[in-house]
């Protein structure tokens, strides 16, 4: 399950990026503002699954 969560949040970070990369390339800030919200979410999953790696030991 650790390793789907961290594969996700991978998924969701690039996802993300690719979104505000795309939105500021056609001047789009709804587009670049929900990217950088996607990268938000991705860095708070990858964040949670490193303290869970961190107490699993």
């Amino acid at each position: 399950m650790a390793a789907n969560e961290k594969s996700e949040a991978k998924t969701e970070q690039a996802k993300g990026k690719i979104k505000e990369v795309a939105g500021r390339t056609v001047g789009n800030e709804r587009l670049t503002a929900e990217g950088r919200a996607e990268q938000a979410q991705g860095d708070a999953r990858q964040a949670k699954e490193k303290v869970k790696d961190t107490f699993k030991h």
